[in-house]
Protein backbone atom coordinates (compact mmCIF):
# COMPACT_ATOMS: atom_id res chain seq x y z
CA UNK A 1 0.00 0.00 0.00
CA UNK A 2 1.36 3.39 -0.97
CA UNK A 3 2.32 5.73 1.84
CA UNK A 4 -0.05 8.70 2.21
CA UNK A 5 1.47 12.12 1.56
CA UNK A 6 0.74 13.96 4.80
CA UNK A 7 2.88 16.98 4.04
CA UNK A 8 1.49 20.49 3.91
CA UNK A 9 1.59 22.23 0.57
CA UNK A 10 4.78 24.17 -0.18
CA UNK A 11 3.01 27.46 0.56
CA UNK A 12 1.71 26.16 3.89
CA UNK A 13 5.14 24.85 4.86
CA UNK A 14 6.71 28.18 4.01
CA UNK A 15 4.24 29.86 6.35
CA UNK A 16 5.19 27.57 9.23
CA UNK A 17 8.92 28.08 8.73
CA UNK A 18 8.48 31.81 8.27
CA UNK A 19 6.70 32.07 11.63
CA UNK A 20 9.54 30.13 13.28
CA UNK A 21 12.32 32.18 11.72
CA UNK A 22 10.66 35.58 12.06
CA UNK A 23 9.36 35.16 15.61
CA UNK A 24 10.94 37.74 17.88
CA UNK A 25 11.07 38.52 21.59
CA UNK A 26 9.57 42.02 21.37
CA UNK A 27 10.48 44.72 23.87
CA UNK A 28 10.66 48.06 22.08
CA UNK A 29 8.32 48.08 19.10
CA UNK A 30 4.86 47.88 20.67
CA UNK A 31 2.03 50.06 19.37
CA UNK A 32 -0.78 51.23 21.69
CA UNK A 33 -3.67 49.82 19.66
CA UNK A 34 -5.57 46.90 21.24
CA UNK A 35 -5.43 43.29 20.14
CA UNK A 36 -8.96 42.47 18.91
CA UNK A 37 -10.80 39.89 21.04
CA UNK A 38 -11.18 37.49 18.13
CA UNK A 39 -7.41 37.56 17.49
CA UNK A 40 -6.60 36.99 21.17
CA UNK A 41 -9.11 34.14 21.22
CA UNK A 42 -7.32 32.47 18.30
CA UNK A 43 -3.97 32.83 20.06
CA UNK A 44 -5.32 31.29 23.25
CA UNK A 45 -6.91 28.48 21.26
CA UNK A 46 -3.55 27.79 19.61
CA UNK A 47 -1.85 27.71 23.01
CA UNK A 48 -4.51 25.37 24.37
CA UNK A 49 -3.76 22.90 21.56
CA UNK A 50 -0.17 22.37 22.68
CA UNK A 51 0.88 18.81 23.56
CA UNK A 52 1.04 17.99 27.26
CA UNK A 53 2.26 15.09 29.35
CA UNK A 54 -0.58 12.64 30.03
CA UNK A 55 -2.88 15.09 28.21
CA UNK A 56 -2.68 16.98 31.49
CA UNK A 57 -3.26 20.44 29.94
CA UNK A 58 -1.74 22.11 33.01
CA UNK A 59 -1.96 25.67 31.68
CA UNK A 60 -4.21 28.58 32.57
CA UNK A 61 -4.14 32.02 30.98
CA UNK A 62 -4.40 35.24 32.98
CA UNK A 63 -5.25 38.15 30.66
CA UNK A 64 -3.93 41.32 32.30
CA UNK A 65 -5.15 44.70 31.10
CA UNK A 66 -5.33 46.47 34.47
CA UNK A 67 -2.85 49.34 34.66
CA UNK A 68 -2.64 48.92 38.43
CA UNK A 69 -1.67 45.25 38.20
CA UNK A 70 0.85 45.94 35.45
CA UNK A 71 2.44 48.75 37.46
CA UNK A 72 2.95 46.31 40.34
CA UNK A 73 4.62 43.87 37.95
CA UNK A 74 6.75 46.67 36.47
CA UNK A 75 7.94 47.70 39.94
CA UNK A 76 8.86 44.10 40.68
CA UNK A 77 10.72 43.90 37.36
CA UNK A 78 12.67 47.08 38.18
CA UNK A 79 13.88 45.61 41.48
CA UNK A 80 14.87 42.27 39.94
CA UNK A 81 16.51 43.90 36.94
CA UNK A 82 18.68 46.02 39.22
CA UNK A 83 19.77 42.86 41.03
CA UNK A 84 20.52 41.19 37.69
CA UNK A 85 22.55 44.18 36.48
CA UNK A 86 24.76 43.95 39.57
CA UNK A 87 25.95 40.53 38.41
CA UNK A 88 27.83 42.08 35.49
CA UNK A 89 30.81 44.39 35.52
CA UNK A 90 32.67 46.76 33.26
CA UNK A 91 31.57 47.16 29.66
CA UNK A 92 29.18 44.23 29.94
CA UNK A 93 27.37 45.93 32.84
CA UNK A 94 27.06 49.15 30.83
CA UNK A 95 25.73 47.21 27.85
CA UNK A 96 23.24 45.38 30.05
CA UNK A 97 21.85 48.62 31.46
CA UNK A 98 21.29 49.93 27.95
CA UNK A 99 19.12 46.96 27.02
CA UNK A 100 15.35 47.27 27.15
CA UNK A 101 14.16 43.91 28.45
CA UNK A 102 10.41 44.37 28.90
CA UNK A 103 7.32 46.06 27.51
CA UNK A 104 5.01 45.68 30.50
CA UNK A 105 3.45 49.13 30.24
CA UNK A 106 4.28 49.77 26.59
CA UNK A 107 2.19 46.84 25.35
CA UNK A 108 -1.62 47.04 25.48
CA UNK A 109 -1.93 43.60 27.01
CA UNK A 110 -0.04 41.30 29.35
CA UNK A 111 -0.62 37.56 29.65
CA UNK A 112 0.61 35.13 32.28
CA UNK A 113 0.66 31.45 31.37
CA UNK A 114 0.68 29.27 34.46
CA UNK A 115 1.07 25.59 35.30
CA UNK A 116 -1.29 23.83 37.70
CA UNK A 117 0.96 21.08 39.03
CA UNK A 118 -1.96 19.29 40.69
CA UNK A 119 -4.09 18.98 37.57
CA UNK A 120 -4.70 15.37 36.63
CA UNK A 121 -4.25 14.09 40.17
CA UNK A 122 -1.18 12.78 42.02
CA UNK A 123 -0.19 10.28 39.31
CA UNK A 124 -0.08 11.74 35.81
CA UNK A 125 0.61 9.39 32.93
CA UNK A 126 4.16 9.99 31.69
CA UNK A 127 5.26 12.20 34.61
CA UNK A 128 6.44 9.44 36.92
CA UNK A 129 10.13 9.90 36.12
CA UNK A 130 10.44 13.46 34.83
CA UNK A 131 8.40 15.45 37.32
CA UNK A 132 9.02 18.70 35.44
CA UNK A 133 7.22 17.42 32.33
CA UNK A 134 4.16 19.50 33.24
CA UNK A 135 6.29 22.65 33.21
CA UNK A 136 7.72 21.65 29.84
CA UNK A 137 4.16 21.19 28.59
CA UNK A 138 3.25 24.73 29.65
CA UNK A 139 6.28 26.01 27.73
CA UNK A 140 4.94 24.30 24.62
CA UNK A 141 1.73 26.28 25.06
CA UNK A 142 3.86 29.44 25.15
CA UNK A 143 5.56 28.50 21.89
CA UNK A 144 2.26 27.67 20.20
CA UNK A 145 0.90 31.08 21.16
CA UNK A 146 4.11 32.82 20.07
CA UNK A 147 4.15 31.31 16.59
CA UNK A 148 0.43 31.94 16.10
CA UNK A 149 0.97 35.53 17.23
CA UNK A 150 3.68 36.04 14.60
CA UNK A 151 1.30 34.75 11.92
CA UNK A 152 -1.30 37.27 13.19
CA UNK A 153 1.20 40.15 13.16
CA UNK A 154 1.16 40.36 16.97
CA UNK A 155 4.39 40.82 18.87
CA UNK A 156 5.18 38.87 22.05
CA UNK A 157 7.82 39.57 24.68
CA UNK A 158 8.67 37.17 27.52
CA UNK A 159 9.61 38.95 30.77
CA UNK A 160 11.74 36.46 32.68
CA UNK A 161 13.26 38.96 35.13
CA UNK A 162 10.52 38.49 37.73
CA UNK A 163 10.53 36.68 41.07
CA UNK A 164 8.04 33.78 40.74
CA UNK A 165 6.78 33.79 44.33
CA UNK A 166 6.15 37.53 44.29
CA UNK A 167 4.53 37.31 40.85
CA UNK A 168 2.25 34.55 42.11
CA UNK A 169 1.27 36.73 45.07
CA UNK A 170 0.38 39.72 42.88
CA UNK A 171 -1.71 37.54 40.57
CA UNK A 172 -3.38 35.65 43.42
CA UNK A 173 -2.29 32.20 42.24
CA UNK A 174 -3.29 29.13 44.29
CA UNK A 175 -0.49 27.22 46.00
CA UNK A 176 -0.48 24.46 43.37
CA UNK A 177 -0.22 26.91 40.46
CA UNK A 178 3.11 28.41 39.38
CA UNK A 179 3.75 31.18 36.83
CA UNK A 180 5.64 29.90 33.80
CA UNK A 181 5.68 32.82 31.37
CA UNK A 182 4.82 36.49 31.80
CA UNK A 183 4.22 37.83 28.30
CA UNK A 184 3.67 41.25 26.77
CA UNK A 185 1.41 41.26 23.69
CA UNK A 186 0.51 43.83 21.09
CA UNK A 187 0.81 44.93 17.50
CA UNK A 188 4.24 46.31 16.65
CA UNK A 189 5.77 48.89 14.33
CA UNK A 190 8.09 46.22 12.91
CA UNK A 191 9.57 42.79 13.54
CA UNK A 192 13.34 43.14 13.73
CA UNK A 193 15.41 41.31 11.09
CA UNK A 194 17.37 39.52 13.83
CA UNK A 195 16.85 38.88 17.55
CA UNK A 196 17.26 42.13 19.49
CA UNK A 197 20.08 40.78 21.66
CA UNK A 198 21.98 39.77 18.53
CA UNK A 199 21.54 43.24 17.04
CA UNK A 200 22.72 44.75 20.34
CA UNK A 201 25.85 42.61 20.27
CA UNK A 202 25.00 40.69 23.44
CA UNK A 203 25.15 37.22 21.88
CA UNK A 204 24.95 35.71 18.40
CA UNK A 205 23.22 32.56 17.20
CA UNK A 206 25.44 29.51 17.61
CA UNK A 207 26.30 27.46 14.51
CA UNK A 208 23.85 24.57 14.28
CA UNK A 209 26.58 22.20 13.08
CA UNK A 210 28.34 22.56 16.45
CA UNK A 211 25.20 21.53 18.34
CA UNK A 212 24.40 18.26 16.55
CA UNK A 213 26.12 15.12 17.87
CA UNK A 214 26.30 11.59 16.48
CA UNK A 215 25.11 8.77 18.79
CA UNK A 216 26.79 10.15 21.94
CA UNK A 217 27.72 13.58 23.29
CA UNK A 218 30.75 15.21 21.68
CA UNK A 219 30.97 12.95 18.66
CA UNK A 220 30.58 15.01 15.48
CA UNK A 221 28.46 13.93 12.58
CA UNK A 222 30.44 12.02 9.96
CA UNK A 223 30.65 13.52 6.49
CA UNK A 224 27.54 12.57 4.61
CA UNK A 225 24.02 13.59 3.63
CA UNK A 226 22.94 14.98 7.03
CA UNK A 227 26.10 17.05 7.49
CA UNK A 228 25.66 18.42 3.98
CA UNK A 229 21.98 19.16 4.61
CA UNK A 230 22.83 21.05 7.81
CA UNK A 231 25.34 23.16 5.91
CA UNK A 232 22.67 23.94 3.33
CA UNK A 233 20.06 24.68 6.00
CA UNK A 234 22.20 27.41 7.53
CA UNK A 235 21.95 29.27 4.23
CA UNK A 236 18.14 29.33 4.34
CA UNK A 237 15.03 27.60 5.65
CA UNK A 238 14.76 24.13 4.06
CA UNK A 239 11.27 24.90 2.75
CA UNK A 240 12.64 27.64 0.55
CA UNK A 241 11.85 30.56 2.86
CA UNK A 242 14.21 33.34 3.80
CA UNK A 243 16.98 33.11 6.34
CA UNK A 244 16.40 35.47 9.25
CA UNK A 245 19.45 37.53 8.30
CA UNK A 246 17.76 38.36 4.99
CA UNK A 247 14.27 39.05 6.32
CA UNK A 248 13.07 42.54 5.58
CA UNK A 249 11.44 44.51 8.37
CA UNK A 250 7.69 44.44 7.71
CA UNK A 251 5.67 47.22 9.39
CA UNK A 252 2.22 46.20 10.54
CA UNK A 253 -0.50 47.84 8.41
CA UNK A 254 -1.90 50.88 10.18
CA UNK A 255 -5.48 49.63 9.87
CA UNK A 256 -4.69 46.68 12.14
CA UNK A 257 -3.26 48.85 14.88
CA UNK A 258 -5.65 51.79 15.07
Amino acid sequence: MAMADLRFSATERDGVYRAIFERRDVRSQFLPGPVPPEVLARLLQAAHHAPSVGFMQPWDFIVIESREVREQIKAQYARENERAAARFSGEQAERYRRLKLEGILDSPLNLCITCDRSRGGPHVLGRNTVLEADLFSACLAVQNLWLAARAEGVGVGWVSILEPVELARVLGLPDTVVPVAYLCLGYVSAFLPQPELALAGWRQRLPLQELVHADVWGQPLPPGPLAQALDAATQGIPSGGKHEQNIKVRPVPGSACA
